[in-house]
């Protein structure tokens, strides 16, 4: 994906004309093997839309019709999620809701309406079955951003960043990486994202990871938090730190106003060493990327909420557990048309878990025990030992896949399906 940006006018103008093309229009995507230089030397292969990685920025407007034309080159069967949309459980891209998958060496059309507005994104959506080359392992990622009918956010210049790791192993019940990138590259590799002083510059941020939440901060600079997984916050707030479990996004505005050569990168030194981070460049500036040492700052939802909650008509609880080799989610997810419901994940576990509801989005109603409004997501990272609560209205019927996003622990059992009764 090129470092360079289109500026608001351009992208503006590129709205109008979608807008004046016939419905619905067509969309292309391809997967394929392909061979990715993240480096100089450091070739890795693996599978990808349209033979790059990231898969080309889709960009629709709330409301448009489109057509999917996805053809898979491989000998294996894929199938596209389209991660954050309003769509029907039959092109959603979930084996579980009863999405057709695209064959191997064949090709299938999938028909939506693009809704809500926001930034979303599209991946594999299969099991690895132990293949740590498919499913969210491989390049098979891509942004997709839902353009507002109106009310759209004010900036000059939108990059989008894609995180993601590679050459991945099995260590300890877990999945370490050798690389690291972002935009499919590692860090000093790629083109630098060129911005001038006085500029605002919103970076869409998409935890691409099949398994690890990252930690991305852009030295010298503040990021103004101005969306979760796509949708507004009651308070933006401006942070030095921006945390994101697998499967979350961040829509994150920076006021470009301290001069010189900059790393935007992973805070933790490993991973950033092993590529993870890209340089951010003013004009005129020379000299080696700088990296600071970032405070430790804590993550916290609820800063970003404000006003107050529709009283929900039921509740719902789903607990979280190890059991043996598996994971267990226990309580039951029917609901009814129309209905609110409070939903209680209940992890019972030591470990943090990203879980993710298709086809919904939900809103924060507690968190680790401190409630909150106004935060509305798809993928919450829920913390070891702790309770979250989250409300949503259950208004688009139809199968819908509750799971833990973190690729491993969903093949491991850590899923359930919603379903209106």
């Amino acid at each position: 994906m090129a470092a360079s940006s289109p500026t608001r006018r351009e992208l503006l103008a590129l709205t109008g004309a979608a807008l004046l093309r016939a419905q619905p229009r067509s969309i292309h995507l391809r997967i394929a093997e392909t061979s990715v230089e993240l480096a100089p030397k450091r070739i890795v292969r693996t599978i990808a839309y349209n033979g790059a990685v990231p898969g080309p920025m889709i960009r629709m407007t709330e409301g448009e019709t489109v057509t999917v034309d996805v053809t898979n080159d491989t000998a294996e069967h894929e199938i596209v999620h389209w991660h954050g949309l309003h769509i029907p459980s039959e092109v959603d891209g979930s084996h579980e809701e009863g999405t057709p998958p695209v064959p191997a060496h064949g090709t299938r059309s999938y028909s939506f309406t693009a809704t809500p507005s926001g930034t979303r994104w599209y991946h594999s959506h299969i099991m690895a079955g132990g293949n740590l080359r498919r499913a969210t392992y491989s390049g098979q990622f891509g942004i997709c951003v839902i353009e507002p009918r109106e009310n759209r956010a004010r900036y000059d210049v939108e990059v989008p960043l894609l995180l993601h790791e590679w050459e991945p192993r099995v260590m300890d019940d877990d999945v370490e990486y050798k690389l690291f990138s972002v935009n499919g590259k590692m860090l000093g590799a790629g083109e630098p994202v060129r911005v001038r002083e006085g500029q605002r510059v919103l970076f869409r941020i998409v935890n691409a990871s099949a398994t690890m939440t990252h930690r991305l901060a852009l030295t010298g600079h503040s990021m103004q938090i101005i969306a979760l997984d796509g949708n507004p916050v009651s308070q933006p707030r401006a942070v030095r730190v921006v945390q994101l479990g697998p499967g979350e996004r961040a829509d994150a505005l920076v006021e470009m106003n301290n001069p010189g050569v900059w790393v935007l990168g992973e805070v933790d030194d490993r991973q950033r060493d092993a590529g993870m981070g890209m340089v951010v460049e003013y004009p005129n500036r020379t000299g080696n990327p700088r990296w600071i040492r970032q405070p430790v700052e804590t993550w916290d939802y609820t800063s970003f909420g404000g006003g107050s909650l529709e009283t929900p008509s039921e509740k719902l609880r789903l607990e979280f557990k190890p059991k043996g080799d598996r994971w267990a989610v226990n309580g039951a997810l029917d609901v009814k048309e129309g209905r609110r419901y409070r939903l209680t994940f209940d992890n019972q576990s030591a470990m943090a878990h990203p879980v993710h509801l298709h086809r919904h989005t939900f809103e924060l109603a507690t968190y680790a025990g401190q409630k909150t409004a106004g935060v509305r997501k798809d993928v919450v990272l829920v913390p070891a030992w702790r309770e979250v609560d989250v409300d949503f209205t259950a208004a688009n019927p139809g199968l819908s896949l509750f799971h833990c996003h973190h690729q491993r622990h969903m093949e491991m059992g850590f899923m359930k399906l919603l379903r209106y009764v």
